[in-house]
């Protein structure tokens, strides 16, 4: 918690957080490293070779005449020249990133007290300024004799290989990371209904991770397969009897068979929402379909099956990865809810570069909000008033769509509908 406002700060992707890891220590450490060679090795050097040149210049300015011994100043490489004493700068100068040479002018002045002022000018000579009386001198001599030649090549040499390894370091990790990704692209999948081939490979923990999801996900294959073939085959040895029964009634006074017909007819009706719940999204492949075309062809048909439903909006454009005919059957289910608890139905969709939408909205009495979850579980039929008008479903149209949303990555949203006062469902799915 005390260092939770870091977590805005960090890669949320897996190859950004191993780089974050391989750089910021070699960083950290080529910073820390830096620091103490310049502080221990820049500055202990440069000091020794300014008190040696230092000495040379008490040496050449011990003369009792004061003119600098140019003879001597010749044979110890020190130029003297003698100025105007308005010439002699008021201040120590040098470049603001050279830090050898504020170390320079630090040991000189403590050196040579003598020295009133020491200019560095540029990497290739070294000015320091005495007043002598009405004349002043400078002495000049090579900056190399008090700095460190190429000072700049342990620098270059550790940000160099320092790149080199963590290049070296990030492809390695980048082959330990690539079955994590394969896996994680495989468990999407899945989530999402498709299934895509993998096989565990990498380090121990990644293959027995990828072992445990292929085990999973067979048995959760083989779980849905035989929820499918239990009620299918329930559904089909179910239809035999009720044709037996159809038949039989077809055979009755029409005043004694109508009442008998409707629960044959409502029988066959739950036997279908039956199935059509086990069956879920496991017989159809994934395709490549327009979503906007889909929707206006199911509005289509349910408008021609005499069912009040409006399509108010479609936005977007192109195709995305999707089941047509699971997703056809998830907003039928939704449209048949709208106009069998309300009066009618209205149907927008938007389709952006982020997520799909679908809305289904009726004027019907709602749910409240404490039920909106139970309502979407199987087989729960809402009372009183949600059935106040046609209370004959098995609780299955609501299940049917959230499963199929879930098959496709996404999720089905419950809530009020501002516009017309009753049940709004979204089925929303990311792209």
């Amino acid at each position: 918690m005390l260092f939770s406002w870091l977590k805005h700060y960090v890669p949320r992707g897996i190859y950004g957080r191993a780089a974050l890891i391989l750089v910021l220590p070699v960083v950290t450490l080529q910073l820390v490293v830096s620091v103490v060679f310049i502080q221990r090795h820049f500055e202990g050097v440069t000091v020794q070779m300014t008190d040696s040149i230092s000495r040379d210049l008490r040496l050449i300015l011990s003369d009792p005449e004061g003119g600098g011994r140019p003879e001597l100043a010749g044979i110890l490489g020190i130029r003297v020249d003698t100025i105007a004493p308005d010439a002699v700068p008021q201040d120590d100068g040098a470049r603001w990133f050279d830090v050898s040479g504020r170390v320079v002018i630090r040991t000189l002045h403590k050196v040579v007290p003598e020295v009133d002022a020491v200019v560095l000018p540029d990497d290739h000579v070294v000015h320091a300024y005495v007043m002598r009386g009405s004349q002043a001198l400078r002495l000049s001599f090579r900056r190399a004799r008090v700095s460190a030649s190429n000072p700049h090549q342990l620098l270059v040499n550790m940000v160099v290989f320092g790149v080199l390894m963590t290049l070296i370091s990030f492809i390695y990790l980048r082959n330990q990371l690539r079955p994590i990704t394969r896996l994680a692209k495989a468990a999407e999948a899945f989530g999402k209904g498709r299934h895509i081939p993998y096989r565990p490979s990498g380090a121990v923990e990644v293959r027995a991770a990828g072992n445990a999801f292929l085990d999973m996900r067979s048995r959760i294959e083989r779980q849905i397969e035989q929820r499918t073939l239990m009620l299918s085959g329930v559904s089909h040895d179910l239809r035999t009897p009720l044709t037996r029964m159809r038949l039989a009634l077809s055979m009755l006074e029409d005043e004694d068979r109508i009442g008998l017909e409707r629960d044959v007819d409502d029988m066959q009706r739950m036997l279908d929402e039956f199935l059509s719940f086990a069956r879920g999204t496991a017989e159809e492949v994934v395709q490549n379909v327009n979503p906007i075309e889909l929707v206006r062809s199911i509005v289509s048909d349910a408008q021609r099956g005499g069912q009040n439903v409006t399509l108010v909006h479609a936005v977007g454009e192109g195709e995305m990865p999707l089941r047509p005919h699971a997703v056809r059957r998830a907003v039928d289910n939704l449209i048949g809810n709208a106009v069998r608890y309300g009066t009618r139905a209205e149907v927008a969709i938007d389709l952006s570069q982020r997520s799909l939408r679908i809305r289904v909205e009726d004027d019907g009495p709602g749910i409240p909000a404490a039920k909106r979850e139970e309502a979407a579980r199987p087989f729960t039929r809402l009372e009183p008033a949600r059935n106040q008008n046609n209370g004959s479903g098995v609780g299955l149209g609501l299940s049917i769509a959230t499963d199929i949303a879930r098959a496709h990555g996404g999720v089905l949203r419950l809530s009020e509908s501002e516009s017309l006062g009753g049940l709004r469902a979204d089925i929303v799915i990311a792209r």
